[in-house]
């Protein structure tokens, strides 16, 4: 629940038109405006401002009250859409996890937490912001994971380090970051053994730095979360 919660609320802040997908999320929950306003005690004509950017962009204080409110409806109505949501979430988590900072951190930073050596495009690094990290198997994610799923592996933001565990050339997890819509600001690559050169060039390509580190997972979780 509280993924979706998050994921309603960091769409609506990061979009270049909040109130419009204020608007997509009312009508993915089938609510109304004036149920909407009812319990959020506003009228709704204010709702109907907001969702057509006529209104400045709500504040996070709106944001949640929002999103509150929605999940708050659908789950007197027996969670008909939050059930299906969280159907997405599980399957989703089949294949990666995800973890968003509450801080950023930059590129050399984090290279440093992880005792990682740098593959490829190491003067990038310093120009390089971190908000979060995707966990994922490399060819698990080729193999398995419908491509439905792909954009789901940047959470809320793109600007985040793919981690990439059981890898043994490079390969496989860079080509997953070609075909991916969007790319990642960092490529780690776990329990690397030799580096593939088309790895390189792909990395070379996109223009993201790669990382290696043999660091246990456990490990690298309990330091990354802590940020």
């Amino acid at each position: 629940m509280e993924k979706i919660r998050n994921e309603m609320a960091g769409e609506i802040t990061l979009s270049a038109t909040p109130g419009s997908t204020m608007k997509k999320w009312r009508e993915i929950f089938a609510i109304t405006q004036v149920e909407l306003a009812e319990l959020l005690k506003i009228s709704p004509s204010t709702i109907s401002d907001y969702e057509g950017n006529r209104r400045k962009s709500p504040g996070s204080g709106v944001i949640k009250r929002f999103v509150g409110a929605i999940i708050e409806i659908d789950t007197e109505r027996g969670s008909p859409i939050l059930s299906k949501l969280q159907q997405g979430v599980e399957k989703s988590e089949q294949y990666f996890e995800l973890h968003e900072f509450a801080t950023s951190i930059s590129a050399i930073d984090f290279q440093k937490m992880l005792n990682a050596t740098v593959v490829a495009n190491e003067e990038l690094m310093k120009s390089k912001k971190l908000y979060g990290y995707t966990l994922m198997e490399s060819l698990k994610i080729i193999l398995e994971m419908p491509y439905s799923q792909f954009p789901k592996l940047y959470g809320t933001m793109s600007e985040r380090a793919f981690i990439f565990t059981q890898v043994s050339t490079g390969r496989s997890p860079m080509v997953v970051i070609r075909v991916t819509p969007m790319k990642p600001s960092l490529v780690v690559l776990h329990g690397l053994k030799e580096v593939d050169p088309l790895a390189i060039k792909i990395a070379e390509r996109e223009k993201i730095p790669v990382i290696a580190t043999n660091m246990d997972l456990a490990k690298i979780k309990e330091v990354l979360n802590k940020i």
